[in-house]
């Protein structure tokens, strides 16, 4: 049985506009900004990719602290490719600024920490990452 792939990604014309969809009928763009020779029209794949660290951080956050009963109220979540500068051949770093709104013990914001550093993407951006490609 052949099942759909989880994400699509089609260029065609229009530089460098891509149209990105998934598996659960959802759509979105990706494109380069006007200073390299894009149209602007959504985020860069380096903002794609910040995008979902952000979106996990903050849902993981979210879903622990109902679980618990914490009074976490909001969670915002900045973001920032090699915030210090260019690093060393062969590496990158993410800055990450959590933010955590609602009246939280010094415990419980130290626990959302840990679990921030614990969420799914986190674990895929931090761990070992093999992409096999294959053309059609």
């Amino acid at each position: 049985m052949n099942t759909p792939p989880a994400v699509t990604a089609t260029i065609a014309a229009t530089p460098y506009a891509v149209r990105l969809g998934d598996d659960r009928g959802h759509t979105w763009l990706a494109d380069e900004p006007a200073n390299q020779h894009g149209g602007d029209t959504g985020p860069d794949p380096h903002r794609l990719l910040l995008s979902s660290l952000g979106a996990c951080t903050s849902i993981t956050l979210k879903m622990y602290a109902e679980r618990k009963g914490w009074p976490l109220e909001g969670v915002d979540v900045a973001l920032d490719f090699n915030p210090d500068g260019t690093p060393p051949p062969g590496s990158n770093r993410i800055g990450r600024r959590i933010t955590l709104h609602g009246e939280l013990s010094e415990e419980q914001r130290e626990r959302l920490l840990q679990i921030a550093n614990a969420c799914p993407i986190h674990k895929v951006l931090s761990g070992e990452i093999f992409i096999d490609s294959t053309l059609e």
